[in-house]
């Protein structure tokens, strides 16, 4: 027994000396990076940029260290090895990040913004960087926003015209009740999923559809389970690009500056490449075989009041929600 538990031990330290962040090899600080997503999507190239950015503004002195496609684990997973010091960073949607930074959660409301220029605006201005160290209390800072497009409905077996299309379906959602909130608002059942087993759970029939961005649809190849992509396009649900505050404040300030740079670099990078990434992904659905249905927004609209109504005695979100309607 001893022995078993002494092998665990020493397996234990093993994944911890590989894992332990921000190696330090001959002055040079390696930062490492996860995340879910395929190495076509924008993000993982924003990234690359970013660890080719980062070596040439630090001369050398810092480098990226990029594990893609979920190689760590989920998002919620990586968020919780960069609490534990395992990871330095990850990128997660903002849906997931409402967990660990509550006001966050504004950002998965419906129809929240006006349309891409305003979400950019809020994201790069006040409000948006304020959020970014909500999650400091978590051990958790943000770094920047990467743009991930409007969020729609994608389906197995029919349309969704309206929001009767959707009752009865079982949706899937990420771990965000703000999310599982608007699709019970709509007459679904929102049901959490990972996003490594969606595939698998589409085809099985243990959703009936999901909701994500044409990119997303694409590259997860779950067009070719589900024939009908619905462009409600109910929320802008940016990723955030988070570090551990492990790290961050092991960095000197040259080093926290060498970093900013190189991420803020990425995100006009990722926002030019996502804008490319949107139309060829509808273009290959398309020719895949799906149907792409626009519907008529306003019944969606009408149908998500609910969602905002629960706010209405929150002091603190009203007036979050009054600063983000009200920017331009």
């Amino acid at each position: 027994m001893r022995r078993i538990q002494f092998n665990i031990w020493i397996v234990s330290l093993m994944m911890f000396c590989f894992f332990t962040s921000c190696d330090t090899t001959n002055d040079v600080r390696t930062i490492k990076l996860a995340h879910s997503l395929d190495v076509g999507h924008s993000v993982h190239k924003a990234m690359v940029k970013m660890g080719e950015d980062l070596e040439q503004i630090s001369g050398g002195k810092m480098t990226l260290e990029i594990y893609p496609s979920q190689q760590l684990g989920t998002e919620r997973e990586c968020i919780e090895l960069l609490q534990i010091g395992s990871l330095d960073m990850t990128k997660v949607s903002v849906g997931v990040m409402e967990n660990f930074a509550p006001r966050m959660k504004v950002f998965g409301l419906p129809y929240l913004f006006k349309d891409r220029q305003q979400s950019f605006n809020v994201l790069d201005g006040p409000i948006g960087q304020e959020l970014l160290d909500e999650g400091t209390q978590y051990w958790i800072k943000g770094l920047g926003y990467y743009d991930a497009g409007s969020r729609s409905f994608y389906t197995k077996d029919k349309p969704i015209n309206s929001p009767a299309d959707l009752k009865g379906l079982k949706i899937r959602v990420m771990e965000s009740v703000t999310a599982m909130d608007m699709v019970k608002s709509l007459g679904g059942s929102a049901t959490p999923i990972s996003w490594g087993e969606l595939y698998t759970s589409l085809q099985q029939g243990v959703v009936d559809g999901a909701e994500n961005n044409p990119p997303s649809f694409y590259l997860s190849r779950h067009y070719e389970v589900c024939k009908y992509y619905s462009l409600d396009e109910h929320t802008m649900l940016p990723d955030v690009l988070i570090i551990g505050t492990h790290i961050w404040e092991k960095l000197s300030e040259q080093e926290k500056k060498w970093l900013k740079e190189a991420v803020d670099k990425s995100v006009v990078y990722q926002r030019k490449l996502w804008a490319e990434s949107e139309k060829e992904a509808l273009d290959a659905v398309q020719e895949a075989g799906v149907k792409i249905i626009y519907p008529d927004k306003s019944l969606f609209e009408k149908d998500v009041e609910s969602v905002y109504s629960q706010y209405k005695d929150d002091k603190d979100m009203s007036s979050l929600i009054e600063r983000i309607k009200n920017t331009n």
